[in-house]
């Protein structure tokens, strides 16, 4: 291993996109971070530019390889990405053909309705580890090919494919793979499955030939055009978000289960190589193939977290800055019986309601704005809560859940978290371990670890969150998140 070697991950997420230069050994040497434009052209729906999340990502990675002392110097590329949103392009000239269909988008909920009526969620969920939701990509695909002009025409030339795709199309000059973790949120993909399945194109629409090649996690994936750094550069690592962030946390062994506050909150728990199937309404999901091994997760969706607070910021104006929300949170003993019920864009697992919609009750004349927003911070532990029952009952207890993402350095989230669930919460010191997990996958594709096991020296140290609320005191909680629940009908 070679210190003077780096490893440039490509962090691409919902609202802003990143190029993060590391070390070989693993420390974070340089950032560079574009933000992205949100569309939201009607309710429910939420889009990005395709063509926007390019630019912007390669501004960014220049920047990184520059930093570096150029393309000779990175060992290999790491991607990741935001999963289940849908990029069409066509591939004789490479332009997008519309926005990008993001993964909070509900416009598949029509015929995600349709399907299940006609009772076809149960063998969906058998075969993709999957529900019927407009979250996943196939739907947002078909919608596509009903509703933008020329896409079904363009037969051959149609490309279609989450943002990893995209990205890898534009970085290598059209070579069009999509990795495993990624194939598995596309409700196309069977989880034991090495490729597409013709029967589940077929439901839903989407033609087998738009889709990419599917790939493992870690390897010699591609190489990119030589005219975007000056050299071409080896991509060897590529994972969705989620899965990244999973090994970030070190969950290389089953029973490991972690928790990632994004824009959305996502955990997963791995479950080692035997494919799960949850009786309570989570997901089954493919975690990571490395070296020829393929283990699995379970995993529980939560669609709002962090895009809460940034709401409460800049659509309805109770918040200053993001930062503010902490202190407003200490400000009061409690939330003064206020519950907040962040159905935004429907409720994920372990509810799936994409009909819900958000709700504050308990308000009284005695309420303040610090109620209100301690409130809605108090919904991600219990919606986590909710989520713990659900994977405990599928066999996956929590004992310890370690967290990461942008919204868990927020101290009071972490401990009211380790509150709700009465259980030891562990937080790293580097919480962007989605970028991490993507490292140690491009580390390993690169040459420069030996599996995942030989990675454990690229794993940031952690702060542990211990339970610090009487039985009581969290049984009150729950019995008011539960009432606002039942009043969403």
């Amino acid at each position: 291993m070679s210190e003077d070697r780096f490893i440039l991950v490509l962090d691409e997420g919902t609202t802003s996109t990143r190029a993060i230069l590391y070390s070989a050994a693993g420390r974070q040497v340089a950032v560079a971070q574009e933000e992205l434009t949100q569309h939201y052209p009607a309710a429910g729906l939420v889009e990005h530019d395709a063509a926007e999340i390019w630019d912007r990502t390669l501004r960014c990675a220049r920047a990184m390889v520059d930093r570096a002392g150029g393309a000779q110097r990175i060992a290999g590329i790491g991607v990741t990405n935001q999963r289940e949103t849908v990029v069409a392009w066509d591939r004789a000239t490479g332009q997008p053909l519309c926005r990008a269909i993001v993964w909070q988008d509900r416009r598949g909920e029509q015929r995600c309705a349709e399907l299940r009526e006609a009772g076809h969620e149960a063998a969906v969920q058998a075969t993709t580890g999957l529900l019927l939701d407009p979250y996943f990509s196939a739907t947002k695909m078909a919608w596509v090919l009903a509703n933008v002009d020329d896409a079904a025409a363009l037969g051959p030339r149609l490309a279609l494919g989450t943002v990893e795709s995209w990205l890898v199309w534009n970085l290598t000059g059209g070579l069009h793979v999509s990795d495993v973790t990624n194939a598995s949120r596309t409700s196309l993909f069977p989880l034991t499955g090495r490729s597409w399945d013709d029967g589940l194109c077929d439901l839903f629409g989407v033609p087998r030939a738009a889709l990419p090649e599917i790939v493992p996690n870690s390897g010699p994936i591609g190489v990119t055009r030589l005219d975007l750094f000056g050299a071409a550069i080896p991509i060897t690592g590529m994972a969705g978000d989620q899965q990244a962030a999973t090994l970030g946390q070190g969950c290389f062994s089953p029973g490991q289960t972690k928790a990632t506050l994004g824009t959305g909150a996502f955990v997963l728990a791995n479950m080692g190589a035997q494919p799960p199937r949850s009786e309570h309404r989570l997901l089954g999901t493919v975690l990571c193939e490395v070296d020829g091994a393929r283990l699995y997760a379970l995993e529980g969706a939560v669609f709002v977290a962090g895009s809460l607070v940034k709401w409460l910021r800049d659509s309805i104006g109770m918040l200053g800055s993001a930062t503010e929300s902490e202190a407003l949170a200490r400000s009061v003993p409690d939330s003064g019986g206020v519950t907040v019920v962040p159905a935004l864009s429907g409720l994920g697992a372990p509810y799936w309601r994409p009909d819900a919609r958000g709700s504050i009750t308990g308000l009284s004349f005695a309420t303040t704005r610090a109620h209100i927003v301690r409130a809605a911070l108090e919904s991600v532990a219990n919606m986590f809560h909710d989520l713990a029952g659900a994977f405990s009952a599928d066999g996956a207890h929590w004992s310890v859940l370690r967290l990461d993402g942008g919204m868990s350095a927020n101290d009071w989230i972490a401990q009211d978290i380790a509150n709700m669930l009465a259980i030891p919460c562990e937080r790293p010191d580097d919480v962007e371990t989605t970028a991490r997990g993507a490292m140690i996958l491009a580390a390993i594709g690169a040459g420069l670890r030996d599996g995942l096991s030989g990675a454990r020296d690229m794993l940031a140290t952690s702060q542990v969150f211990t339970p610090g609320i009487d039985d009581p005191d969290r049984a009150l909680r729950i019995a008011n998140w539960q009432a606002a629940l039942r009043e969403q009908g």
